[in-house]
């Protein structure tokens, strides 16, 4: 009776994590898989913002859906610590060169503010952009970032450059309208 009723509940923890974004979990997946290449989604780790693995993986990237507010991105630990550092107001230093991958873009989030990673009002923004796919670049020196420019129309450039998350930005084609 015991292994009966184990397996049954064993069946519904995986029918449930598996259901709990409402059948859409390979749809998910595909969506994180578009952030980067191959080489890194196929053995990265898929979550969805809230922590919840989709699908375990080995070699230390972790790759997120499309979100409201951000495109798919896939982030090694670096930059997910920077993004929690951003999210919680909290200083950052990079520890190492770390790049993040959002070759699918913004998709259909807003886009930000070049300068100021908390403002959330388009309208009440002069730098407000919207990238296609790119290559995100934290550095651990700041004085690594000296001499690039920080107009988002060239094709590298700084953002958030006079803040604790300032990174490199690469575009790898058009931005996106």
């Amino acid at each position: 009776m015991q292994t009966k009723l184990f397996n049954t509940l064993i069946c519904v923890f995986l029918i449930t994590s598996t259901t709990a974004y409402g059948g859409e979990t390979e749809a998910l997946i595909a969506s994180a898989e578009s952030a980067a290449p191959p080489a890194v989604t196929s053995a990265a780790t898929i979550k969805t913002i809230d922590g919840t693995i989709l699908r375990k993986g080995s070699n230390g990237y972790t790759c997120y859906p499309q979100q409201e507010a951000m495109g798919p991105m896939c982030n090694d630990a670096v930059w997910d610590a920077l993004i929690h550092a951003v999210m919680q107001k909290e200083s950052f230093t990079a520890d190492r060169i770390s790049v993040s991958y959002m070759l699918a873009g913004e998709g259909t989030a807003p886009g930000v503010s070049n300068s100021d990673p908390y403002a959330t009002d388009p309208g009440k923004s002069n730098d407000w952009i919207k990238e296609g796919p790119h290559l995100m670049i934290a550095v651990p020196d700041r004085t690594m970032l000296e001499g690039l420019s920080t107009d988002p129309r060239d094709p590298v450039y700084v953002m958030w450059k006079d803040t604790p998350y300032a990174h490199i930005m690469v575009k790898i084609a058009a931005d996106q309208e």
